[in-house]
């Protein structure tokens, strides 16, 4: 299924610029490439990504923001939506499910792209950021059930926006994922979208280590380059066809 499967629009909620191209890019990216829109949506502007003394957080949002459109472009999104929480504070507040609930009736994905919530130790030198484990809870919260609910947030309905159940969930992960999508078209893409991050890749070229991860990732599964999910299914295809008549 992960092989070939492509739907007809996808929306990555995460937490700052960066993280869609290190984590889902080449997906994205391969979706893109066979006419299915593509919506990026980022908690935060990444605003205190700078650690620079003269830095200010709104010129590093300035930064960010844009070098996220530029990576976008690249992937072939359709649109960037930055929902502007504090970086570094991101909490998954129900002000912070409503605004994705919006966001996913607004647009109205067939599948939605965010991190696992569980994931905490990420090896000896790493602890997985709160902020990605916050845009991971706040994601799935608001794709299952609140998007889907009409009765929930019905007030925006008075925007047009009313209930929508995606048809699947694909979770990124470190480890123990079961569904692979092939990247090896789009590999380029991913790594040239990670090359227009310039404020975090500084002098480091992240071609090497990409490609690494991306054929571990492929490893048995006669595919050079992978990306793994684990794939949930929240609308049947019988369902999801009636859905679309």
């Amino acid at each position: 299924m992960g092989a070939i499967y492509i739907p007809e629009s996808a929306m990555a909620i995460v937490a700052h610029p960066d993280d869609i191209e290190f984590s889902c890019a080449g997906t994205l990216a391969r979706w893109a490439g066979s006419g299915a829109r593509i919506s990026f949506v980022l908690c935060t502007s990444g605003d205190v990504g700078i650690d620079e003394p003269e830095m200010t957080q709104s010129k590093t949002t300035e930064i960010r923001e844009e070098e996220e459109r530029e990576a976008a472009h690249i992937i072939g999104a359709t649109e960037v939506v930055f929902l502007r929480e504090p970086d570094g504070m991101l909490v998954p507040t129900l002000d912070l499910r409503k605004k994705l609930v919006r966001e996913i009736r607004r647009f109205r994905p067939e599948v939605v792209i965010c991190g696992d919530p569980t994931i905490v130790w990420a090896g000896d030198d790493y602890i997985n950021h709160p902020d990605h484990r916050a845009a991971a809870t706040a994601a799935l919260d608001a794709t299952f059930p609140a998007a889907g609910q009409s009765h929930l947030f019905e007030e925006l309905a008075v925007e047009g926006l009313i209930a929508h159940k995606p048809r699947k969930v694909y979770v990124t992960m470190w480890s123990g994922a079961e569904v692979f999508v092939d990247i090896e078209d789009t590999i380029e893409l991913k790594i040239n979208a990670l090359r227009a991050h310039r404020s975090q890749m500084r002098e480091w070229d992240p071609e090497k280590m990409v490609r690494e991860w991306a054929a571990e990732s492929a490893k048995g599964k006669e595919m050079v380059y992978a990306e793994g999910y684990r794939v949930v299914t929240l609308v049947d295809d019988e369902t999801w066809e009636k859905k679309k008549l």
